[in-house]
């Protein structure tokens, strides 16, 4: 059966509104500046009613037939004098325009006293970095004028700084990444901390720019992503750091996040996936949000070896090939992987070499899923037997070609028991949770141009898709929808992504809480 294209509103749709959006700004902009005036002469008038409303409110009713008797000379003689009309309309529309100015103070034109110390503290820390002893005309001194050195500032609503221009002198190092990460720390400890900050270094013209990041969004739940087959979504980022995005769901609520798409099949230049974290970073979260996304048009094979049971909901579904927490199970099914591999390989060949299509049955993906798997190393070492990640060089190494992707997820107090062909073919990397700048740099292969903060919530992190550019990252809350911690509105998010099952009848007996999960959710639904 064709697959429909998508509807012209899901692809373009956004794009229109926006640009409909800022033709609507820009004619109401140009409206205001037209009709400025006009509008400061109605403000006007309208104050000066209320004004007289008020002076005859508050005057003695004894007193109101003088006044009435003044007000009526003064219209009369303005009407006897000669132009005597057009001169009170001029008066008039002149009182009302000086009473219709705005009269909102203005922002004071420069820092103020508070600002200035903090942008001082700045340049006397920075004095010892960017200053030299034969330097003839120091832009960096002791006591010296921090406004050379400051072109351009702003602050946020907590009167901390918020984003920075810094012009520092041409012997500068910039080119070190030492001298560069004791500017970085030196900026992040005196500007604040607990805030996540950009860095800009502009080698050419000698200036760096710091810029305060929003924080990600933490509030994006597991749904449907419009995505095209090959394409999974890791999480979100910056906007200014993608050029695309996906309209997402919360609530009543529509809009468009930036994401960070992971491309993979036989032209995916990062075909398989590392992430690394801290025990109750996300890791996990990120292994059933790809999951979920690549049962839509694949088959999945989990192995755990954390043996936490965090994948029981898909136990029994349409494309789950198994879910393996014991050592032999995961023996067993990653020896069935590799040959599976194989055999792909040779149909695919033998399919090309005769000028035929490759067989159907070697398209459709097949995803290995590896949440801890050096956790079975020690076992695997203490009965003799090999290690489940030997079993995974023939899918990491030809898993392209035979449409077989790996994701391997591990913590980093087992990192160094990682074998040498996860590390070499996994050239997509996530890393989750609070870690070093040196730890960053050994697993992304690049420094971030932001400073790690030390709190970070589940799920938030850093990502880099082969040589490309290292980017912030929130992965979407797709959490145990069998957990008691887990709030319902990411339950229903989760069991609604969920295959239909197709475990057979004498099949084993559902799990316990997976059938209460489902009873309360069909209760709820009656």
């Amino acid at each position: 059966m064709a697959r429909r294209p998508l509807p012209r509103i899901l692809s373009n749709g956004s794009a229109q509104i926006a640009r409909s959006r800022e033709l609507a700004r820009t004619a109401a902009d140009g409206a205001t500046d037209v009709l400025h005036p006009l509008i400061t002469i109605t403000r006007g008038l309208r104050r000066l009613a209320s004004a007289g409303r008020r002076r005859w409110a508050a005057t003695p009713k004894d007193r109101r037939g003088p006044l009435l008797f003044l007000v009526a000379s003064v219209v009369l003689v303005m009407a006897l004098v000669p132009y005597g009309p057009l001169l009170a309309v001029v008066l008039l529309m002149a009182a009302a325009a000086w009473h219709g100015r705005d009269r909102t103070p203005g922002s004071p034109e420069g820092p103020d006293e508070f600002q200035t110390q903090r942008l001082r503290s700045l340049y006397e820390a920075l004095v010892p970095y960017f200053s030299a002893a034969e330097d003839p005309d120091p832009l960096f001194t002791h006591g010296g004028d921090w406004e050379k050195a400051f072109p351009d500032f702003e602050f946020d609503d907590e009167n901390r700084v918020g984003h920075l221009v810094i012009s520092y002198p041409p012997y500068f190092t910039d080119g070190e990444a030492e001298s560069r990460a004791r500017i970085e720390q030196l900026l992040t400890t005196k500007a604040g901390r607990g805030r996540e900050y950009h860095f800009d270094w502009d080698e050419e013209g000698n200036e760096l720019a710091v810029t305060v990041l929003a924080p990600l969004r933490t509030d994006i739940a597991a749904q449907r992503f419009v995505t095209a087959p090959g394409e999974t979504v890791l999480g979100f980022t910056d906007p200014t750091r993608v050029r695309r995005t996906l309209p997402l769901a919360h609530g009543a609520e529509h809009r468009d996040v930036p994401p960070v798409v992971w491309r993979t099949g036989i032209r995916s230049t990062e075909p398989h996936l590392l992430v690394m974290g801290q025990p109750g970073s996300g890791t996990s979260t990120l292994l059933r949000s790809i999951a979920l996304q690549a049962l839509r048009y694949g088959d999945v094979l989990i192995v755990e070896g954390g043996g936490t049971g965090d994948y029981a909901c898909l136990t029994g579904r349409d494309g789950v090939l198994g879910i393996e927490c014991g050592l032999t199970g995961a023996l067993a099914s990653l020896e069935w992987a590799a040959h599976e591999t194989e055999r792909r390989l040779v149909a695919v060949n033998r399919a090309r070499s005769g000028g035929h299509p490759a067989p159907d049955d070697t398209q459709r993906p097949l995803w290995l899923l590896l949440d801890r798997p050096t956790a079975f190393a020690y076992v695997a070492a203490a009965d003799g037997r090999k290690d489940p990640q030997s079993l995974l060089h023939v899918p990491l190494r030809h898993g392209r070609a035979a449409h077989v992707t790996v994701v391997v997820a591990e913590q980093f107090d087992s990192a160094e028991t990682l074998s040498d062909a996860v590390r070499q073919h996994t050239r997509a990397r996530v890393v989750l949770g609070p870690a070093t700048t040196a730890q960053l740099e050994g697993v992304l292969g690049a420094p971030p141009h932001t400073t790690p903060t030390a709190q970070l919530p589940p799920g938030r992190g850093y990502a880099r898709l082969g040589n490309g550019p290292v980017l912030r990252l929130q992965v979407p809350a797709t959490p145990d929808p069998y957990d008691d911690a887990t709030s319902d509105a990411d339950r229903q998010a989760v069991l609604a992504l969920l295959p239909p099952r197709t475990t057979p009848a004498d099949a084993a007996e559902r799990l316990p809480a997976e059938t209460a999960v489902e009873a309360a959710t069909a209760a709820e639904t009656s």
